[in-house]
């Protein structure tokens, strides 16, 4: 199942994500989408996890949760 997790900071780095799912279970794909410009974080990023149930979890138990003082939104990616 492909997330998307929206409004975070700036700051936060895939890596940071990866590791912030895989505590709900396995990633497969973790993808924090950048301005080509900058460089820099455009604050969402898709995360693809294998297991339906796994992703569920992860939606429910981050989303509107505080990240990098940044309210987290979490769904299922379209």
């Amino acid at each position: 199942m492909k997330l998307l997790a929206r409004n975070l900071a700036r700051t936060t780095t895939e890596h940071q994500l990866r590791q912030l799912f895989s505590e709900h279970g396995d990633v497969t794909e973790c993808t924090l989408v950048l301005d080509q410009e900058t460089g820099e974080s455009k604050g969402f990023a898709f995360v693809t996890m294998p297991d339906d149930a796994q992703a569920n979890a992860a939606m429910a138990a981050l989303n509107l949760t505080s990240v990098a003082k940044s309210k987290i939104r979490v769904k299922i990616a379209n």
